[in-house]
């Protein structure tokens, strides 16, 4: 969005003190012409922002002056990327310096910049967790939070058995309303469910972060990576055009719409014969049951025995 952008040129323009408008548009990714449409508006809200003609020229603010917005501490920074998800932030004990960390933007953003920031906030809201989920127990999210911020070593209780690792926290993940520790466990990269962590402590001892651990797409190679195995499944499907809109929401994987993309052409009806990886028979069963009269099954036989059965007793009981 607009302001976000000169909000970010604002900035570009202190860190660098001086750039060309080629520089700055490359790197806010937009045109030139829309380049100098930013930094007029930048001057109608009184920002001292000037530029300079000529081989040597550029955009530059005026030597000296500087928004107060670097007074933001390292928490309330960290709030401000998270206020979109309240609950996220409550979990993290950031909810107060969120609001702080607002406050303090309000008080230094010119004024139409101030302006479009209230709008936003008025007509936007992310509620990351889903529906008809209740809040999970997270006892060991302030010292994981902790861990990870710090650097530190963590000892963790985790599971059933409630066995105890040393880790080395490398980031939390907020999924659906789920929190997810990433963490090197003897060299080892894995992946724990906050919830399934009884206790967790923070230990003296820190730890070096591998430079080129990323995690967004750790994340993204890893959920991919875990989606994909669990379809083991294969079966043969005849699948009506509505039944093939709805499989995406019965069985919610990526793979599924991959195996759709990548079946043959519709037949004078529609129906298309779709090959399909499902997790097992019996869930198999129960996610196709769900289309109705507009699935087939080709093979194997034991999956059409199945769910010729069930489409038997449900006819039985919904006999007129």
């Amino acid at each position: 969005m607009r302001s976000s952008r000169l909000l970010a040129l604002l900035l570009n323009l202190q860190r660098r003190g001086h750039a060309t408008a080629a520089e700055l548009a490359a790197e806010l990714e937009v045109s030139v012409r829309t380049l100098y449409r930013d930094v007029a508006a930048l001057m109608a809200a009184g920002v001292p922002v000037w530029t300079e003609p000529g081989p040597h020229g550029g955009i530059r603010l005026v030597e000296g002056w500087r928004t107060r917005l670097d007074g933001l501490t390292a928490d309330e920074a960290t709030a401000l990327f998270l206020s979109g998800a309240p609950q996220a932030l409550t979990d993290l004990g950031l909810a107060t310096v969120a609001v702080s960390a607002r406050a303090k933007v309000d008080a230094t953003l010119p004024s139409e910049l101030r302006g479009r920031a209230g709008r936003i906030r008025e007509r936007f809201l992310l509620d990351a967790p889903g529906w008809f989920s209740r809040p999970e127990q997270l006892d060991a999210l302030p010292a994981a939070a902790e861990a990870v911020w710090t650097g530190h070593q963590l000892d963790i209780h985790y599971g059933s058995h409630s066995v105890i690792r040393r880790v080395d926290p490398l980031g939390l993940v907020l999924k659906s309303g789920t929190w997810y520790l990433i963490a090197r466990h003897r060299g080892e990269l894995k992946t724990y469910r906050l919830s399934r962590i009884h206790r967790a402590q923070v230990r003296d001892e820190t730890f070096v972060r591998p430079e080129d651990f990323d995690l967004a797409a750790w994340w993204a190679q890893s959920s991919a990576e875990f989606d994909a195995s669990l379809l083991t499944y294969p079966c043969r499907v005849r699948l009506s055009a509505r039944a093939q809109k709805l499989l995406p929401h019965l069985v919610p994987h990526d793979a599924v719409r991959r195996m759709l993309d990548a079946a043959g052409p519709p037949d004078a009806d529609g129906w298309r014969t779709v090959d399909l990886l499902l997790e097992s028979e019996d869930v198999a069963v129960d996610q196709l049951s769900g289309l109705g009269d507009g699935v087939e099954v080709l093979e194997p036989l034991s999956l059409r025995q199945r769910l010729h059965a069930v489409g038997t007793r449900m006819a039985a009981l919904n006999t007129p």
